[in-house]
């Protein structure tokens, strides 16, 4: 029933907020970015009051109010909005169809955010890289989720190569996000589980590495985490609802055979 109400409740925020601050559209860009950003903070403050779901942030420190990349896993719509609120200036890459949707496509297209066609390939990643640096160098947080969609916690990764080319072309460093929201705010699904939801910022990459070898870099850094805080939620009481890969991907890290701090075995879930 929580789930439900949520969701009403949710998405009659995201409406009347696009519909009531309307008028900002024709103000300085700063003006609706503080709009959004506060959007963002009601959703999370509703997630946790009516949804169930809290959220904790570690690495706060090392989020960045300059130029950065910020690259982050996706598993859910959660970190889609959550993020916004811990930047300055943040401009996501998202798909082009997303700017199509009355309201939100006006409100996309004038907080300038990155719309990426995906219809041939190479000029799209040339326009992509080319509108990201020129984000980075007007001092933005450009955002961007390295797979490209979401995907279910513990699945195998499918990292892109444009995350290569925009560290190469903006030569800012990478900020590595990691996190489980997909266990509490599942993919495809009208169900939220209560429990506490984590994002992390790890530490930076440094600009200037060569492209394969940023990859692996990002790619570990950001999978060793999310394996982390996978077994974190797995072990809490109760734990959340696992997924498929979730349960497979705690097998191979051996979360199995792991007992808690009774003795007791560990069980994964259903």
């Amino acid at each position: 029933m929580r789930s439900i109400l949520f969701n009403l409740l949710f998405y009659l925020n995201v409406l009347v907020q696009m519909i009531v601050f309307m008028p900002a559209l024709l103000l300085p860009r700063r003006v609706g970015m503080k709009i959004v950003t506060n959007w963002a903070k009601s959703c999370v403050w509703l997630l946790r009051v009516v949804g169930g779901v809290k959220l904790e942030v570690r690495g706060e420190s090392r989020r960045r109010s300059g130029p950065a990349l910020v690259a982050a896993k996706h598993q859910s719509v959660f970190e889609t909005f959550a993020l916004i609120a811990f930047f300055e200036d943040p401009a996501f890459i998202l798909k082009h169809e997303l700017n199509l949707i009355p309201l939100f496509g006006w409100w996309s297209a004038r907080m300038r955010m990155i719309a990426v066609r995906r219809g041939k390939r190479s000029a799209a990643l040339k326009e992509m890289t080319r509108v990201a640096r020129d984000a980075a160098r007007s001092g933005r947080q450009v955002i961007i989720f390295p797979e490209g969609t979401r995907r279910s916690p513990g699945a195998p990764p499918q990292y892109k190569i444009g995350i290569a080319h925009l560290y190469e072309s903006c030569g800012v460093e990478c900020l590595p996000v990691a996190l489980n929201t997909g266990l509490f705010w599942p993919r495809r699904s009208p169900w939220r589980f209560p429990g506490t939801a984590v994002i992390e910022f790890l530490p930076p990459i440094p600009p200037g590495l060569e492209r394969m070898d940023f990859i692996a870099d990002l790619e570990g850094r950001i999978e060793a985490a999310s394996d982390r805080l996978l077994l974190e939620a797995a072990q809490e009481s109760p734990p959340p609802p696992l997924p498929s890969a979730a349960r497979e991907r705690l097998a191979e890290l051996g979360a199995q055979a792991a007992c808690d701090a009774t003795g007791r075995p560990f069980v994964a879930g259903p």
